[in-house]
C-alpha cells in the first residue's frame, strides 16, 4: 500500500524534529507542529486554484523527498568545496549552503562593517531567538499555499541578514545554495532586516548537480526600514530534473528602494511568488525578471505589488525565451488600495517563443481603487521578426546565426539592467555560452 503525502511528511516530522534548528524553543516547536496540522487540511495546491491553475504539481506531489539526509554527519566531498569556489561571485562576502545546511569552512565572509550581522539562520535562532520570534510566529496560519506550510513546519537553515541604522555593505552578498544529494527536500529561510538608512544587496544563488532529481522549497523575507535600500537578486541554475518552489516577501517602510531581479534558467518544475507591500508613502520598487526555458521545463512567475500608502513608484519588467515543448506562466498583479493616491506603477512582460511547441500564459493584472493614479501594464507573445532575420542574412549572416544573435539581444536587454557588475558578468557569460561558437565570435 503506498505511502500518502501526508503521511509520509508526518512519517518525516517524527524522524527529524529532534534535529530542526531552534527545537529548544517552544514557540517555534508549537508553530512548526501547528504548520504540519495546516498542510494536513490544506495539500498540496491543485488547478482548481486560480493562483494554480496553469501549473499543476502533480509530479511533485507524487514523489517523496527525505527533509533531511538520512546520514547527516556525513558531510560534502571536498570536491564540492572547489564546486563552491569555481560559482563563487568575485569580490562579494560569502555564505555556502549545501543540501540545505551552512558550510564556514567555504563561506567567505570577509571583515564587515559595524551594525552588520551575517551568519546562518540555524546559529541565529542558537544566540538570538528573540529576533525571528514575532517574524516566524506572524507567519502562522498565513500559509498561500500547502509549500508555504510545508516550509514553516520543515525550514532548517539559510541565511540571516541584520543591518543597524545607517549600516552600509560595499560589496554584496553571496548566498550560494548547492543541491548535491538525489531524493531530498531542504527548505531554507533568509531574512533580511535592514534599518533605517542601511544598504545592501543580495545575490540568492541555486545551482544542483546535472542531473539530480531533489526538490527546493525556500523562502526569502526582507524588511525594509525608513529610507533603507535593498537589492535582491535570485539566480536559479537548478537541475534539469528537479524542483524549485520560492517565495520572496518584501516589506517596505517610508522613502524605502526595493529592487529585485529574477532569472530562472534551471529546474524541471520552477515556481517563485515575489509579494511586495510598499506600506508607508513615497516607497519605491523594481522587479525585473527573465526565464529562458527548453525540453519540457515549466517555470511560474506570480508577483504582487501592493501599493496600500500615498506617492509609491513601481515598474515591472520581464522577459521570457521558451524553446522545445516548455511552458512558462508570467501572472503579475498590482493592486493600488483606496489610500494610495499618487501611485505611479508600470508593468511589461515580453515573450519570445523559438518553436511551434513552446507555451506561456501572461496575465498582467491592475486593480485599482484610488482615483489618481498613473497606472499602466501591457504582454506581448510572438516569434523572431522575419524582417530583422532577413536584414541579417542580407549581410552575410546565416540563419542559424541570425536567430541566435537577435534572442541574445532579446534576452541581454534584461541582464544589462542590473546594477550589479559581478552577477551582469556571470549571466552574459551564461547567454553567450548557449549560444553556436561561430556567433560568439561575431560578438
Amino acid at each position: 500500500m503506498s505511502v500518502t503525502a501526508l503521511e509520509h511528511y508526518i512519517a518525516e516530522f517524527t524522524r527529524v524534529e529532534a534535529i530542526l534548528p531552534g527545537r529548544r524553543l517552544p514557540w517555534l516547536t508549537r508553530a512548526r507542529k501547528e504548520a504540519l496540522a495546516h498542510f494536513a487540511q490544506a495539500g498540496f495546491p491543485t488547478r482548481r486554484q486560480e493562483e494554480w491553475k496553469y501549473t499543476s504539481v502533480a509530479a511533485l506531489k507524487s514523489s517523496r523527498f527525505a527533509v533531511a539526509p538520512e546520514h547527516p554527519d556525513d558531510g560534502p566531498t571536498a570536491a564540492v568545496g572547489v564546486q563552491s569556489e569555481t560559482l563563487a561571485l568575485p569580490d562579494t562576502h560569502l555564505l555556502v549552503f549545501v543540501n540545505g545546511r551552512h558550510q564556514p569552512q567555504w563561506s567567505r565572509l570577509g571583515a564587515l562593517p559595524s551594525g552588520v550581522t551575517l551568519t546562518s539562520l540555524a546559529a541565529a535562532l542558537e544566540r538570538e531567538p528573540e529576533r525571528l520570534e514575532d517574524l516566524i510566529c506572524r507567519r502562522a496560519h498565513n500559509y498561500p499555499s500547502g509549500f508555504a506550510a510545508l516550509h514553516a513546519a520543515f525550514m532548517a537553515d539559510g541565511a540571516y541578514i541584520r543591518l543597524g541604522a545607517g549600516a552600509a555593505l560595499g560589496k554584496p552578498i553571496h548566498l550560494l545554495f548547492l543541491a548535491t544529494e538525489p531524493g531530498l527536500v531542504t527548505h531554507q529561510y533568509n531574512v533580511v532586516i535592514a534599518d533605517a538608512g542601511s544598504r545592501v544587496a543580495i545575490v540568492e544563488h541555486h545551482v544542483g548537480t546535472y542531473g539530480l532529481a531533489y526538490s527546493t522549497n525556500t523562502l526569502t523575507e526582507i524588511i525594509a526600514a525608513h529610507d533603507a535600500q535593498v537589492e535582491h537578486h535570485k539566480l536559479q541554475q537548478e537541475s534539469l530534473k528537479a524542483f524549485h518552489i520560492a517565495g520572496v516577501n518584501v516589506d517596505q517602510q517610508h522613502g524605502s528602494r526595493f529592487a529585485s531581479s529574477s532569472f530562472a534558467l534551471g529546474g524541471e518544475l520552477a515556481r517563485i511568488d515575489i509579494n511586495v507591500g510598499l506600506n508607508a508613502e513615497r516607497s519605491e520598487c523594481t522587479l525585473d525578471g527573465l526565464y529562458m526555458t527548453g525540453d519540457r521545463q515549466h517555470v511560474d512567475h506570480h508577483t504582487r505589488i501592493d501599493h496600500t500608502k500615498p506617492r509609491g513608484k513601481s515598474r515591472e519588467f520581464y522577459k521570457g525565451v521558451l524553446a522545445g515543448a516548455s511552458r512558462a506562466v508570467f501572472n503579475g498583479k498590482v493592486v493600488v488600495h483606496p489610500d494610495a493616491q499618487q501611485t505611479d506603477a508600470h508593468q511589461s512582460n515580453h515573450n519570445l517563443l523559438l518553436s511551434e511547441n513552446a507555451e506561456v500564459d501572461t496575465k498582467p493584472q491592475l486593480e485599482i481603487y484610488a482615483d489618481d493614479v498613473k497606472c499602466s501594464h501591457g504582454a506581448t507573445v510572438g516569434q523572431l521578426d522575419a524582417d530583422q532575420i532577413y536584414y541579417l542574412r542580407s549581410r552575410g549572416v546565416d540563419d542559424l546565426s541570425a536567430r541566435a544573435l537577435l534572442t541574445f539581444a532579446f534576452a541581454r536587454d534584461v541582464v544589462e539592467r542590473l546594477s550589479l557588475s559581478p552577477l551582469r558578468s556571470r549571466l552574459e557569460k551564461l547567454l553567450l555560452g548557449q549560444l553556436p561558437e561561430q556567433v560568439r565570435e561575431l560578438l
